[in-house]
């Protein structure tokens, strides 16, 4: 399913490497991910909840992440992680599709979730796309994931199709 793409572009996205300070005054350092990061990120996903998986992602068990995680190594992909500490704590990649267009996908720690983390996670990593020329950027979300609805919408999202248990939102970066 190829989506159809907001007329308007937006702007005003902030780059990689960055540090907030989330909502439980957390220092969280936003950073563009390499292979260097796999086994920060192995260790994340190896303790993401499994109730918060959708969609199959991100996958079970330490070999499955891994392989998944290979996506770091593609030249088509951005990552961006957040990192409390030494530890990561929330990951947003971009994935080319066959049409050089881009899915974001986003997955935060349930011990960080609410704390605006992802928020500024989506927005720096849109901030590295639009800095690498990317325009089209698309995502699917559950329909009843009322809180990543609501996120996307304020970054700039537009809804742009629904099936029956998921809605496709897309937005245009400024060139």
């Amino acid at each position: 399913m190829s989506p159809e793409f907001p007329e308007e572009p937006v702007d005003g996205f902030p780059t990689p490497p960055r540090t907030i300070t989330d909502r439980e005054g957390r220092e969280i350092d936003l950073t563009e991910a390499d292979a260097t990061d796999l086994e920060s990120l192995v260790e994340m996903y190896l303790a993401f909840d499994p109730k918060d998986r959708a969609q199959g992602i991100p996958p079970t068990g330490e070999d499955a992440i891994r392989e998944w995680l290979e996506l770091l190594a593609a030249e088509d992909s951005l990552h961006v992680v957040a990192y409390h500490d030494d530890d990561a704590v929330g990951h947003v990649m971009l994935v080319a599709d066959r049409e050089e267009r881009y899915e974001l996908a986003i997955f935060v720690l349930q011990p960080y979730q609410g704390a605006h983390i992802g928020t500024e996670l989506v927005r720096t990593g849109l901030g590295l796309a639009q800095a690498r020329g990317i325009e089209f950027v698309w995502l699917s979300v559950e329909r009843w994931n009322e809180a990543a609805v609501a996120l996307y919408e304020k970054i700039g999202f537009e809804t742009t199709g629904s099936a029956s248990f998921e809605m496709e939102m897309a937005l245009r970066l400024e060139q």
